[in-house]
């Protein structure tokens, strides 16, 4: 196999239409190959020793080049290649933005037995972005989420979550997320530092943001996408029930991955669709 290489977006997606090619020390075209529908590349062309350097484009993408050695072999084994959408590492225009929750999601992640996951995810939520002007690092975030909307996948489960144990959606039905600066970890990455009440505590938590680009919707409005994490751990919130087992393990772990993959509309509000 004389190339092999995969190539993804920012979030994991398989580029299905890339195109890869390799050019020698002299600029010359050594071999071009396309990525399947699964955004591999394989081409059994071999190529001859030497230094390589390997050129990846697709329609929506800016273009991303790697060096490579190709050994006697004649297999140059590029590896993983990401992508970044056109524009990605342009800010979204300023302004008022809308979370869509219906192409939203947010979950939470904790371990169960020390030895598996517990996967969750909040139904209802809305939230805003106001993208400042002139100084992104002003720009505002504000969300709410109905604690009440829990879902695992197991109604029992999701009732005791619900209660006075954990959640407490009677006493406190909303989890609130506010923003209060952002700092810059790269072209398209940013720390987002903020407030989150729950369980009627309100703490310092920060996100790691990454902005995966903008653009056009059906419906004639503007989106830009975001996904973002952080750890929460309960206790900080006055969540400390639990259940140990003889080993000494927590059956629900305290520390919770939090993953937000959010698309906001351009507006004030959603459009009428």
């Amino acid at each position: 196999m004389g190339l092999t290489a995969r190539i993804r977006t920012r979030d994991g997606w398989a580029v299905s239409h890339a195109v890869v090619t390799v050019a020698d020390t002299t600029g010359a075209q050594a071999l071009r190959a396309e990525a399947d529908a699964e955004g591999a590349v394989r081409d059994a062309t071999p190529l001859q020793p030497g230094a390589y350097t390997v050129i990846v484009t697709a329609v929506g993408y800016a273009p991303a080049a790697a060096s490579v050695i190709v050994t006697a072999s004649g297999r140059a084994e590029v590896g993983t290649v990401t992508l970044a959408r056109q524009g990605g590492t342009e800010l979204p225009p300023p302004g008022p933005w809308t979370v869509d929750p219906v192409h939203s999601s947010v979950a939470a992640v904790a371990q169960h037995l020390g030895i598996s996951s517990v996967h969750g995810r909040f139904t209802e939520f809305s939230g805003s972005i106001e993208i400042a002007p002139d100084d992104v690092t002003k720009s505002r975030v504000e969300a709410v989420i109905r604690a009440g909307s829990i879902d695992t996948g197991n109604g029992m489960r999701d009732e005791h979550l619900k209660s006075p144990d954990f959640l407490d959606v009677e006493r406190f039905p909303e989890i609130t997320y506010r923003s209060t600066g952002l700092t810059a970890t790269g072209s398209d990455r940013w720390t987002v530092h903020g407030e989150l009440g729950m369980h009627g505590v309100v703490r310092p938590a920060d996100l790691d943001l990454a902005y995966l680009g903008t653009g056009p919707d059906p419906w004639g409005g503007t989106r830009a996408a975001f996904r973002a994490t952080t750890e929460l751990h309960r206790e900080d919130f006055a969540m400390n029930y639990n259940q140990v087992l003889q080993a000494g393990i927590a059956a629900i772990g305290t520390t919770l991955r939090v993953e937000l993959d959010i698309q906001a509309v351009q507006g004030e509000s959603l459009p009428a669709v």
